[in-house]
C-alpha cells in the first residue's frame, strides 16, 4: 500500500473514545500531572517498540497468525490468534455499544436493542472490502471530522464554562508518589495495539519501512492517539458537569448534553472509525483460527458476518460491567506476546526465510516449547501478581520481562534447547 494509504487505514485506531476517557479515569484517580507523566512514558515505549515490531512485518509481511507459528508452533500459534480474535472482538463491542447508548440518549424513544442492531449491521459491511481498497479512503475522510469534533468539544466546553488552569493539577483519589507508574501500568493492557501494528504493517513498502516505523506505527500515532486524546478528555471530565462517574458513557452523555446532534455524530465517526479495525482485525483472524482448527476456508466477509452476530449478543449483556476486567487479563496474554515476539525479532529475525509467510502450517512444528514455555509461564506470573493487591501494580511488566526473558535464554543462552 502507498504510505498515505496505509496511514489513514490505520490511524481508525487513533479515534477510539476510550482513549479519552481512559486518561480521564486515571487522572481522577491519580491525579492530573501523574497522568500526564505516564501518558508521556507511554507514548514514547509503544511508539519505540512498534517501531520495531513494523520494521519486521514489513520486511516479511507476515501477520500475528503467520508470525505466532515461528514462535509457538502451527498448534500453538492458534491461542495467540483466538485472542487477539477475541480482544478485537471485545473491543467492537466495547465501541459499538457507545454509539448504541449514545443514539438513546439522543432519542429516548428509540430501543437500545434496535440500534444495537443498526450499529451491527451497518458496521460489518465496512470491513468487506480490503485494506488498500476501502478502509484507507473511508478513514482518511473521517479523520478530518474526528479532528475538527475534538477541537470543537474542547471548544464548547471553554464557551459554555469558561476556562481554569485548575484541571491541569487536579488531585486524584488516591494521593501517591508513584501514581505515574500506575498510570504508565494501565496503558500496558492496550499492547494488543503491538498486534494491531503487526497486521497493519504487513501491508507496507519495504521501501517505506523508516517513514511507516518512526510515523506512522511510531511515537506520531500515539501522541494523536493517547496524549491529544487524553488532554482532551482530562480537560472535558473536569470542565463539563457529568451525571454520575466518570465512565465513556457518561463522558459520551457529557459531550452529547452539549452538543446534541453534533455530538452524537462526533461520537458515531470515532467509534465507527476504530470499529472498522476492530472488525476488520476480528474477522481475519477468525478466519485463520478456523483453517488451523477446523480446516474450514470460508471467506473473510463469511466470518465478518459471523463477528457481527457475535459481537450483537455481547451487546445485549451489561457490557460495562464486565468488559474492561476481561481486557485487563487478556492484556496480561497480550503483554506476554509482545515479550517472546520481541526476544525473536530482536534475536533470531534476521535469519527468517524471505518466504516464512508463504510457507504452508504443514512446515512447521505443532508446538515450539520453548515460546509456549515463555508465554504460560510469563502468564501464569503475571496472573498471580495481578491478584496479591502489594504486586499488582508489577504484573504486566513482569510479565513483558519473564516471557522475554525465557524466551532468549531458550533460544539463544546457556539453556538454548531446539523444538
Amino acid at each position: 500500500m502507498p504510505p498515505l494509504a496505509l496511514t489513514m487505514a490505520y490511524w481508525s485506531c487513533c479515534s477510539a473514545v476510550f482513549w479519552i476517557v481512559v486518561a480521564a479515569t486515571l487522572a481522577s484517580v491519580f491525579g492530573t500531572r501523574n497522568a500526564l507523566i505516564g501518558l508521556v512514558l507511554t507514548v514514547i515505549s509503544m511508539g519505540l517498540l512498534n517501531g520495531i515490531i513494523s520494521r519486521y512485518a514489513i520486511r516479511t509481511g507476515l501477520s500475528v497468525s503467520l508470525f505466532s507459528r515461528i514462535l509457538f508452533g502451527r498448534t500453538g500459534s492458534a491461542l495467540a490468534t483466538l485472542i487477539f480474535a477475541a480482544t478485537a472482538i471485545y473491543y467492537a463491542v466495547f465501541e459499538g455499544s457507545v454509539i448504541g447508548v449514545a443514539a438513546t440518549y439522543v432519542w429516548p424513544s428509540l430501543n437500545y436493542k434496535i440500534a444495537a442492531l443498526v450499529v451491527v449491521l451497518y458496521s460489518v459491511p465496512l470491513v468487506f472490502g480490503s485494506v488498500q481498497l476501502w478502509l484507507d479512503k473511508f478513514n482518511g475522510i473521517l479523520l478530518p471530522v474526528y479532528l475538527i469534533g475534538l477541537a470543537l468539544v474542547v471548544g464548547l466546553a471553554i464557551y459554555n464554562f469558561g476556562y481554569t488552569n485548575a484541571w491541569l493539577s487536579a488531585p486524584g483519589k488516591v494521593e501517591s508518589a508513584t501514581g505515574w507508574w500506575d498510570v504508565y501500568v494501565a496503558y500496558m493492557g492496550v499492547w494488543i495495539m503491538m498486534m494491531f501494528t503487526f497486521d497493519f504493517a504487513r501491508f507496507g513498502r519495504k521501501e517505506d519501512e523508516q517513514y511507516h516505523a518512526t510515523f506512522n506505527f511510531g511515537i506520531p500515532f500515539y501522541v494523536v492517539a493517547q496524549i491529544l486524546s487524553g488532554l482532551a478528555g482530562i480537560f472535558i471530565v473536569n470542565t463539563i458537569p457529568l451525571e454520575g462517574g466518570i465512565s465513556e458513557v457518561s463522558a459520551v452523555k457529557g459531550i452529547i448534553a452539549m452538543m446534541g446532534v453534533l455530538g452524537l455524530i462526533f461520537v458515531w465517526v470515532t467509534q465507527t472509525r476504530i470499529n472498522t479495525a476492530n472488525y476488520y482485525l476480528a474477522a481475519v483472524n477468525l478466519e485463520s483460527l478456523m483453517r488451523l482448527v477446523t480446516g474450514l476456508d470460508l471467506s473473510k466477509i463469511i466470518w465478518a458476518i459471523v463477528v457481527g452476530v457475535i459481537v450483537y449478543i455481547l451487546m445485549m449483556a451489561d457490557v460495562f460491567s464486565y468488559i474492561l476486567t476481561a481486557l485487563a487479563y487478556q492484556g496480561i496474554f497480550v503483554v506476554a506476546w509482545v515479550g517472546v515476539a520481541l526476544a525473536y525479532i530482536l534475536g533470531q529475525a534476521k535469519h527468517d526465510p524471505i518466504d516464512a509467510g508463504a510457507k504452508p502450517d504443514s512446515a512447521y512444528p505443532a508446538f515450539k516449547f520453548a515460546g509456549l514455555t515463555a508465554w504460560f509461564a510469563a502468564v501464569l506470573i503475571g496472573i498471580i501478581l495481578k491478584n496479591i493487591p502489594a504486586a499488582a501494580s508489577f504484573s504486566a511488566p513482569a510479565t513483558a520481562i519473564v516471557s522475554f526473558g525465557i524466551f532468549w535464554l531458550a533460544e539463544r543462552g546457556p539453556l538454548a534447547v531446539k523444538a
